[in-house]
């Protein structure tokens, strides 16, 4: 290393944001990122600790960090960027929305705060796209394969230009009007801008990936057909069945999936359509059910949209609140409060909270009936039972209602079931070691195969199936 005192002599400095009043007036980037000197100076503090638990355990993708921070240190940013490359084909997506579990398992957070990979890895990229770097990349050689690809999300992309580069033909579809899946529709722009996404995708088209948009395989186009003009199928679908809550008062009309509400908002804020007759949280009070990172961005989002208040409850008991740098649970990642940034913006939070019924009048929904439960749990302070505690019945007035208690499994609509695949035990797409499904042709990844999960552990299956298939057509 550059600087094997680093750890010692500079301390952590973060990325800012900009003030919550000036923040909430648009759904832009908000995140004030550090200059590139002090980066550098951010880069210094790896520590050269010979086990890298941020690579081997913490990072999904096996990034090569504390190489490309030692470069970044030395000034050497195109180094840094190749180094980058190898293992990570989105960088600018992971840098912006990966929760990091590489700085929870970075050897420094043992007992002080971690390198800020994270902020390290998006400046990394966003010095290569400003000096050109980023350039398409057609292939070598052509192999004359044909692969096709059901899923622009994150593992789609992946497994497309993981393949592209090997000389094949891909083409990639999608039932959506543009690309990019859960990070096109689901994320918000506040999150993630979608000119970010914009720009990495025309250098997919200039590298000769094919883009089919509005096409529903199994109606627009038949799975023979499909089959029949490609050597692999590649299904990345995610894992887009959302967990429903089985409730009377269901039904209203304003009681709605996180995912139909973000979906139209990134629309509406895209122009890909009219802000007439959607689901707005507009001078309503938002009840959003579910504390994970969906929920999160509900908030954020129906703040922007005008809520007069939003509410955020969560069934399993509130984790243990934790003000040090370092982390309790080294190297796994802990499970202690967080406060995301769109929480920030103004949310009345609570946890323990089961929502028994919906009430309202005519159609729309008026109140929600809730009560308070106590948690036993098990010897590793896991919760396991739930219990209602009597006398906590409480209501709340509510106009909106948003379900954000996460993803069941893959849709399992009439492309599936025309393939023939078959399901593990959870209702996901069941492959072996090799991403192989059993069918002749046909390969699957992603949150199609594994549940809902991080973005960074859909690029890593994308690039592995990859590889797979690389290897399946080459016999």
């Amino acid at each position: 290393m550059g600087n094997i005192f680093g750890f010692l002599e500079k301390k952590s400095e973060h990325s800012t944001s900009l003030p919550v009043e000036e923040r909430i007036k648009n759904y832009k980037e908000f995140k004030v990122y550090l200059p590139q000197e002090k980066i550098q100076e951010q880069g210094s503090r790896c520590m050269d600790c010979g086990i890298p638990y941020c690579h081997a355990l913490g990072c999904p993708l096996y990034n090569l960090i504390p190489e490309w921070n030692d470069l970044v240190y030395k000034g050497r940013w195109y180094e840094a960027l190749k180094r980058l490359e190898i293992t990570n084909p989105l960088p600018e997506i992971t840098g912006r929305i990966c929760p990091a579990p590489c700085e929870t398992s970075c050897t420094l957070s043992i007992n002080d705060s971690p390198v800020t990979i994270k902020q390290i890895e998006i400046a990394i990229i966003e010095k290569a796209f400003e000096e050109g770097w980023i350039k398409p990349e057609p292939p070598l050689h052509k192999t004359g394969k044909k692969i096709g690809i059901v899923g622009s999300g994150p593992a789609g992309l992946a497994a497309a230009m993981y393949l592209r580069k090997q000389g094949h033909q891909v083409t990639v579809f999608e039932k959506a009007m543009k690309i990019g899946g859960l990070l096109r529709y689901g994320i918000p722009d506040f999150k993630l801008e979608k000119e970010i996404l914009d720009r990495r995708i025309d250098q997919c088209i200039k590298s000769g990936i094919r883009f089919e948009t509005d096409v529903i395989i199994g109606e627009d186009i038949s799975v023979r057909y499909l089959r029949k003009s490609f050597d692999v199928i590649l299904l990345a679908l995610g894992a887009g069945a959302p967990r429903d809550l089985a409730v009377p008062g269901r039904g209203f009309e304003n009681v709605h999936f996180a995912m139909e509400y973000l979906s139209q908002s990134n629309k509406v804020v895209s122009g890909e359509i009219e802000p007439y007759h959607i689901i707005s949280a507009r001078n309503k009070r938002v009840l959003v059910i579910g504390g994970g990172d969906t929920g999160s961005d509900c908030i954020g989002t129906a703040i922007r949209q005008g809520a007069k208040k939003v509410y955020q409850y969560e069934i399993l008991p509130k984790p243990k609140e934790w003000k040090e740098d370092y982390n309790p649970d080294w190297p796994d990642w802990p499970a202690i409060l967080r406060t995301s940034s769109s929480q920030e913006e103004g949310v009345e939070r609570e946890w323990s909270i089961l929502t028994k019924k919906f009430s309202g009048r005519d159609v729309r929904v008026e109140q929600a009936e809730c009560c308070r439960v106590a948690w036993e749990t098990d010897g590793s302070g896991r919760p396991v039972k739930m219990t209602e505690i009597e006398g906590s019945e409480f209501t709340l007035k509510v106009d909106l209602v948003l379900l954000a208690m996460g993803f069941l499994h893959v849709e399992q609509g009439r492309l599936l079931n025309d393939l023939g695949v078959k399901y593990d035990k959870r209702g996901n797409i069941q492959i072996d070691n090799h991403y192989a499904t059993g069918i002749p042709g046909i390969f699957a990844a992603g949150d199609a195969t594994t549940g809902a999960s991080l973005v960074v552990r859909a690029i890593y299956h994308g690039v592995e199936a990859g590889k797979a298939i690389d290897c399946y057509l080459k016999g």
